[in-house]
């Protein structure tokens, strides 16, 4: 089920403010300047332990102006894909007909809405509790999004409306397909399972959800999910495709790898390393597979392994396996790597074997000094999964060289066999356990120190 939330009112309600405290970001521009969200930002929200996109939008105005008119629509296209709807009104001041008309537009629309009253914290006289009572919403929540009032009442109202999504997907290791329009991801499902499950087409985006496809081989559950190939602009073209990046998004979530897929003899472009990075970021491991190599001789295929993108440390080191969706070749290999790669990217390192490698890790490379003081590395111990989290304990924390940190990561991504997991390095300054503790003298040492001064102060003779 897509669950996603969206924030939606009149210009300069507070929406971005919301935005960027529910989200614990600052990734929407705030300003007393209205009309300043044009495109749609999009974050997460964690409720129910799991994150819930949650959309931004720009003011929703009645004026016919071009620019205006557009950041209407895209309000609107969010609305339309959205599970739920914070309505945002401006709590000092009276309801307006721009109001009234989204209120009307919301409920033809059958979609299920909060309505939520921002700037509580702004003395005035609104009759605007009247005006919606009158327009038969009895029921809001009050909320200061500047100052962060009642937003956990608001978090615990959303709680109890959004549904539990995982509930819909079938057992199995979910893997999600992933790559730019017509690299083969459909065609790849459809002979993987032997069945024309999914529309393949050489029109470039006729996937346009992210479809599940419950599958068995070798005795082992999965599901695939084809998601639609992400375009370059994707977050400035009509609905259809910003809500295919959007599902998947979603469905990188739910995966536990995802497969890139790149078309030979098209190469590594700009656009797949965005893509990439969407993945990176959510910490899912990745299996980059170049599918269509029937299409393309020997020479071309080594030209595409020695472009500097392929050959970058960002695709370095993830694991690549050569298909060919149309011919049925390498399957087989694809199978046994993504079950690798799930069990390793799920699996859980004991501190002694981290910290013996910690030890033979400095003792092959010095730390180097900073500030005037040794870097002393005291333990480190694993901290979860996806990505795969290590959590190293120093002397320092905020002064380890960054070419350090990389050693060490690279180091421990080697040793522990993680190509193509993601790897998490915290560093943090270990607790000295004598710190504000002072050894308390018996009255004999009392004594005794007293002596040794009188001691040292007689003159020398």
């Amino acid at each position: 089920m897509f669950t996603s939330i969206a924030i939606i009112g009149r210009p300069n309600v507070g929406k971005s403010s919301l935005f960027n405290k529910l989200t614990k970001s600052r990734d929407a521009i705030v300003s007393d300047f209205p009309g300043l969200t044009k495109d749609r930002n999009h974050g997460y929200i964690k409720l129910k332990d799991k994150k819930t996109l949650l959309i931004d939008t720009g003011g929703i105005v009645n004026q016919k102006e071009d620019i205006k008119e557009a950041i209407s629509y895209q309000a609107w296209q969010a609305v339309e894909e959205s599970y739920l709807i914070i309505l945002l009104f401006d709590g000092s001041e009276d309801l307006n007909k721009v109001d009234l008309d989204i209120i009307y537009k919301l409920r033809k629309l059958n979609k299920l809405f909060i309505t939520v009253l921002n700037k509580i914290d702004k003395k005035s006289t609104s009759s605007i509790k009247q005006d919606l009572s009158k327009n038969g919403i009895k029921e809001y929540i009050e909320i200061s999004a500047e100052h962060s009032k009642n937003l956990n009442l608001l978090k615990s109202y959303l709680e109890g409306k959004i549904p539990d999504a995982s509930v819909n997907l079938p057992e199995g290791k979910k893997v999600a397909v992933l790559g730019r329009p017509n690299a083969g991801k459909s065609t790849f499902i459809n002979n993987l399972i032997n069945e024309d499950r999914l529309i393949v087409s050489e029109i470039a985006g006729t996937t346009i959800d992210a479809i599940s496809v419950p599958f068995e081989f070798d005795k082992q559950k999965f599901i695939f999910i084809d998601t639609a190939g992400i375009r370059k602009g994707y977050k400035y073209n009509h609905k259809v495709e910003y809500f295919s990046y959007i599902r998947a998004i979603h469905a990188i979530e739910e995966s536990d790898i995802v497969i890139f897929m790149i078309d030979a003899s098209e190469g590594l472009v700009d656009q797949d390393l965005k893509i990439i990075n969407m993945v990176v970021e959510n910490g899912k491991p990745i299996l980059f597979a170049i599918n269509k190599i029937d299409l393309v001789s020997k020479e071309e295929l080594s030209n595409i392994y020695e472009t500097k993108k392929m050959q970058s440390e960002f695709i370095s080191n993830l694991l690549k396996v050569e298909i060919s969706a149309m011919k049925k070749k390498g399957f087989k290999k694809v199978f046994n790597l993504t079950n690798k790669l799930i069990d390793l990217s799920q699996k859980k390192h004991s501190t002694s074997k981290l910290n013996n490698l910690l030890k033979k890790f400095i003792s092959l490379s010095a730390p180097p000094a900073s500030g005037g003081r040794q870097l002393k590395f005291k333990h480190v111990h694993f901290a979860g999964t996806c990505p795969t989290t290590l959590i190293v304990h120093a002397n320092q924390d905020k002064k380890i060289p960054s070419n350090y940190k990389k050693y060490l990561e690279n180091c421990f991504r080697s040793n522990l066999g993680l190509s193509s997991i993601q790897l998490k390095l915290i560093f943090r300054k270990a607790d000295n356990p004598y710190e504000g503790k002072k050894n308390k003298l018996s009255e004999r040492q009392i004594k005794k120190r007293k002596r040794l001064i009188k001691h040292n102060k007689k003159p020398k003779k």
